[in-house]
């Protein structure tokens, strides 16, 4: 239940929150990792996306598609690791 409602929300009310803060940016640093193979890899430019909404943005395509922990656990943890380690 608490999946869909996830889902419901992302399509209403997450919208209107979203618009509410377009012009505000998170101060606190950001990394984004997403599956260089999978469909945000191929279609996206995470981290220009982020830079829309962060001032601190790291991040890096990691080999795999969208469950990053079982398709790259290494990366995954590696670049985990050393954002968390700073």
């Amino acid at each position: 239940h608490a999946s869909c409602e996830d889902y419901r929300a992302g399509a209403g009310i997450d919208l209107e929150h979203d618009e509410a803060d377009l012009e505000r940016k998170l101060e606190c640093p950001v990394m984004a990792l997403w599956g260089k193979d999978g469909f945000v890899g191929r279609h996206y430019d995470v981290i220009a996306a982020w830079k829309e909404r962060a001032r601190n943005v790291t991040g890096r395509g990691v080999p795999g598609g969208h469950w990053l922990p079982e398709t790259a656990p290494e990366e995954t943890y590696e670049a985990l690791n050393a954002f968390l380690s700073r």
